[in-house]
């Protein structure tokens, strides 16, 4: 998680919402390592989670990413979670919880559903603080650049 954690903080410096994702396999070797990129790559689908994937799946020419553990620091989206299932990852784990949108525990349970051919195992809360802390001290950090500007404006 600590990896994920500093692919967070290369988000929020090209102010980026601070969400790092790394990708490992049963043996512990790191696959893949992203962050968040959608504001930069003008791609909606460009999330940690998508990006650690992508970049997996090409290193293994193989979309299949079975027997390997997703660690992020936000729970993930519905889009995110379609993509661990397609891609066969065995283990999710995320530090801090999305209420508004995260498909896990919050806003859906999409891993609670039975009709789904894989099941991912699931673990979260880990280093949450941390993970929540990079969030809110970044959308603080917008809020506070947001007024000043209005400020000027006036």
């Amino acid at each position: 998680m600590q990896l994920a954690l500093q692919q967070a903080l290369l988000a929020a410096t090209v102010n980026e919402v601070p969400v790092g994702a790394v990708l490992v396999s049963e043996q512990n070797e790191l696959l893949a390592a992203g962050h968040n990129q959608p504001i930069s790559s003008h791609d909606p689908t460009a999330h940690a989670e998508i990006m650690v994937l992508r970049e997996a799946a090409r290193n293994n020419n193989n979309y299949r990413l079975i027997n390997t553990t997703l660690y992020v620091t936000l729970e993930p989206c519905v889009m995110c979670v379609g993509a661990m299932i397609h891609a066969r990852v065995k283990r999710l784990v995320y530090g801090a919880v999305e209420y508004k949108t995260g498909a896990i525990q919050s806003a859906c349970q999409l891993l609670d559903e039975t009709q789904f051919n894989h099941q991912i195992v699931v673990e979260s809360g880990i280093l949450e603080t941390q993970c929540a802390e990079i969030l809110s001290e970044f959308f603080a950090r917008r809020r506070a650049e947001k007024k000043l500007l209005k400020e000027k404006t006036r």
